[in-house]
């Protein structure tokens, strides 16, 4: 399935992220040997110590809820945070960021999806973050594009819809905040159910667990 999901991606160019969360350390080691580098968490304690004991050349991508009382666990060694839904948390990891001496890569999570279980900015809460001048002044991040997660639903015309909805977000970003920024490149949309879809909707990033671990217990 590793090699079906890299044709895929293949003509995009998209970065394939492993969904490693509640998978066991040899499932991970099974697919780095295969080539696989990055791989995305969602709990801060299994993220820590599977960044421990595992070869040092992975990328962890932190992809779950992060509070920000947690945010100093993953400061030395996260690749991304994917989910970044507050202003709040940004100035934390910043923070964080800044006492090892590091600039960490971040995405902007917004909340296209109907479920509201799902977090993330809207483009009001957004535009209020960038436009304040407080956010210049955050020098320990870099953000590199957007997340989103659609509708877990078999509408496919919704799935569409949402994904081509956080293409758009991402655009008008990219136009209006970060047009000098080459890396600010990324939209991470698309899971083991939909990432066909995103992939032609525009997405960079896959987050795939399911199809490459078999189902979480």
């Amino acid at each position: 399935m590793l090699e079906k999901i890299r044709q895929d991606l293949s003509p995009t160019g998209a970065t394939l992220v492993a969904v490693s969360k509640t998978k066991p350390e040899k499932a991970i080691l099974a697919l780095y040997e295969k080539g696989q580098l990055d791989f995305g968490e969602n709990r801060v304690q299994e993220f820590t110590s599977k960044v421990e004991s595992l070869p040092k050349d992975i990328r962890w991508h932190f992809i779950g809820h992060l509070q920000t009382n947690k945010v100093k666990y993953i400061a030395p060694s996260v690749y991304l945070i994917h989910s970044v839904d507050s202003f709040k948390l940004l100035r934390e990891i910043n923070k964080q960021a800044k006492k090892v001496d590091r600039i960490v890569n971040c995405l902007l999570q917004f909340k296209v999806a109907a479920e509201e279980t799902k977090y993330g900015f809207d483009r009001s809460s957004a535009k209020a973050m960038l436009d304040n001048p407080a956010f210049s002044e955050l020098k320990n991040i870099r953000i590199l594009g957007v997340m989103g997660m659609a509708t877990f639903t078999y509408d496919e015309v919704q799935v569409r819809r949402e994904f081509r909805q956080l293409k758009s977000i991402f655009d008008r970003l990219k136009d209006n905040y970060f047009i000098e920024q080459e890396d600010f490149r990324e939209i991470s949309m698309g899971m083991s159910n939909d990432y066909s879809i995103a992939l032609e909707e525009g997405s960079t990033m896959v987050r795939i667990g399911s199809l490459l671990f078999g189902s979480r217990r």
